[in-house]
């Protein structure tokens, strides 16, 4: 399986609910490195797994929708703990969902999968792994 990795960051506020987040359940501030990794099986024409510039593009404009928010404040957040592991599943279906209606070019469609880790610090991070 070939693959590229593409990095961006991102800066949010939000807050948990629960006991098992201790301090976390105040509002508090999280910057995140964020890596997309595009799989696969084979090399297109071009002997790529996508465009790095497109695919740097891409992650861009997703988490660009994310930075510098308070996530508690978004709709689409409403009542929802936007946990690191949360987070890297939202970045990956918005990512999956630009690949499919052609952002990455024709290429792009013979993807196998991708992985969206977020990074909350040189010693913890999470990631969700999704079939394209």
């Amino acid at each position: 399986m070939f693959s590229i990795t593409v990095r961006d960051h991102i800066m949010i506020a939000h807050s948990f609910r629960g006991e098992v987040f201790g301090p976390a359940q105040r509002l508090h501030g999280a910057t995140f490195l964020v890596d997309a990794t595009f799989r696969r099986e084979q090399l297109d024409d071009d002997n790529i797994v996508v465009d790095i510039g497109l695919a740097t593009q891409e992650l861009g404009a997703v988490v660009s929708e994310l930075n510098y928010r308070n996530l508690d404040n978004e709709p689409d957040f409403a009542g929802i703990n936007t946990s690191t592991e949360f987070l890297a599943k939202v970045i990956a279906d918005r990512l999956a969902d630009r690949i499919h209606k052609g952002a990455l070019g024709e290429g792009a469609k013979s993807l196998a999968g991708l992985t969206v880790t977020l990074h909350e610090s040189h010693v913890a991070w999470a990631s969700y792994e999704r079939a394209l």
